[in-house]
């Protein structure tokens, strides 16, 4: 398969609705092109798992090479393996969802749905690319999206919110360019991601280098302290844009960590894996009781991001094949289901006005199907099993505990406890949320999902209980790739 069609198709997209003529050209534009990537994305699945039926066996497929910058030694270099199939996989859902749950946005309606789709363009780029200059380039582009998404589209303090959200990006691109240029100037002046999983790096240098990427991409994920933009960013955003940023932005980060930091980088990991583990855990407990504070639906799920994320990099600190798996597999889940609960509470606002739960109460009766989707988003976030959320959180606590020493196995119980937490505040989100009597009689002239919002929810609904009913596929997508990486934390 020819990935160059991952960016082309939004790209072409993009470009269609700076053309069109009026709102409704645009709409069904994006939704049409956001579809035509939905396809893509399920033909690169079917195509790749055909090559390793196949006993393909190379460690990333579909590979394409132009050069850019020969004297740089900088290429257009892609190629993917099981991870970045599943996070392109991740990135068309939400990207089909964004547009569908944005229908109604009727101010600079070209110019918002531009910027939807420049952020697909950009996580589709950063997904694919084995080039480690291009990655960062894709990187960039969906940072200024962000920003003006917000600044733009965005409620309450949303210059504060837009403002922050771009320093503190920026400031992690800037620590993510030096490690780039630590590594290109220290193994061989070749930013490819091939090449340099072959360089030889002492472990002093990889040992300053570490850091400098891991928290550059950390501030992408929300890594503790780092994640003080993600709930200002959330709050202020759109709901398409806090479908994306939590969906999409914050495994760019994460992806990051495993893909550059830890596997170019493995004798780094292994020096810094303590503070990692320390520092996920603080996020997981701190994002979790900070949750139990929130009044705003939109914090409540800002907050309990912070939690949820931990997990990722809870699992890329644990250093075991099981752990990095579950890692990834929380990604993907946590992208289908953030982007599900924003939608939903996006649903919820637009009809009562309000994100306050103390405002609401007995919306069941009014919003069924609205109301029914945040019980089960909810109770993926709690992690009920045959839910994406049990599955790979799970798979985080299994790999976590194949480290036998009592610092993992206290990290590991330290950071199960948090479900405990999670179940408290869910259960009451939606119980003071959507039942008991109505404490609102102007909400009893409400009116139930549209036709759009019930195609994404019920898209990203099917993601969910495809992950947490038959786990199998997207295990046996990423357990390949999460070997290569342990094979070289091993040094084999």
């Amino acid at each position: 398969m020819n990935l160059l069609l991952l960016i082309g198709a939004p790209l072409l997209t993009a470009l269609a609705v700076l053309v069109a003529r009026n709102k409704q050209q645009v709409k069904w534009i994006s939704l049409g092109g956001s579809f035509l990537q939905l396809g893509l994305a399920l033909a690169l699945l079917l195509a790749f798992r055909q090559e390793r039926a196949a006993n393909n066996t190379a460690q990333m497929l579909f590979e394409q090479q132009y050069k850019l910058f020969q004297s740089l030694h900088i290429s257009f270099h892609f190629g993917v393996d099981g991870i970045s199939v599943a996070m392109i996989l991740l990135t068309s859902f939400v990207v089909v969802a964004g547009v569908l749950v944005s229908w109604n946005i009727e101010k600079m309606t070209k110019e918002f749905y531009f910027l939807l789709l420049l952020l697909g363009l950009g996580a589709y780029g950063f997904f694919i690319s084995l080039d480690l200059f291009i990655l960062f380039f894709f990187l960039e582009i969906s940072v200024i999206p962000k920003y003006l998404l917000i600044g733009i589209w965005g409620s309450g303090k949303k210059e504060y919110s837009a403002n922050k959200l771009a320093l503190m990006l920026m400031g992690g691109s800037a620590l993510i360019l030096v490690g780039m240029l630590g590594l290109y100037f220290t193994a061989g002046n070749s930013f490819d991601i091939m090449t340099l999983s072959k360089a030889t790096i002492s472990p002093e240098t990889q040992h300053i280098l570490f850091p400098l990427l891991f928290a550059g991409f950390g501030v992408f994920t929300a890594l503790f302290p780092l994640h003080t933009w993600v709930p200002d960013g959330h709050s202020s955003a759109p709901t398409a844009g806090s479908m994306f940023l939590a969906g999409i932005s914050m495994k760019l980060g994460g992806y990051g960590c495993l893909r550059v930091a830890t596997y170019l980088l493995p004798e780094g990991a292994k020096e810094y894996a303590t503070f990692i583990i320390v520092l996920s855990a603080i996020a997981i407990l701190y994002g979790a009781f900070a949750t139990m504070m929130q009044k705003d639906l939109k914090y409540i799920n800002a907050y309990s991001s912070v939690s949820h994320v931990g997990f990722s990099l809870l699992g890329i600190g644990m250093l075991t094949q099981t752990a990095f798996t579950g890692a990834l597999m929380q990604m993907v889940s946590h992208g289908m289901m953030t982007a599900l609960f924003f939608a939903v509470i996006g649903m919820i606002y637009d009809r009562t006005h309000t994100r306050m739960v103390a405002e609401m109460g007995g919306l069941m009766k009014q919003l069924p199907f609205i109301s029914t989707v945040f019980f089960i988003v909810g109770l993926c976030s709690l992690g009920l099993p045959g839910l994406s959320g049990f599955v790979a959180e799970m798979t985080v606590f299994v790999g976590s505990w194949e480290n036998a020493d009592a610092f993992h196995r206290v990290a590991t119980i330290a950071a199960a406890m948090s479900i405990v937490v999670t179940a408290v505040y869910i259960l009451r989100a939606i119980g003071r949320t959507v039942m008991g009597p109505v404490t609102n009689e102007a909400h009893l002239t409400l009116k139930d999902a549209n036709w759009n919002e019930k195609l994404a929810a019920l898209l990203l609904v099917a993601g969910i209980l495809a992950i947490g009913i038959a786990p199998g596929w997207l295990n046996d997508l990423l357990r390949p790739a999460a070997e290569v990486i342990m094979n070289r934390i091993a040094g084999q």
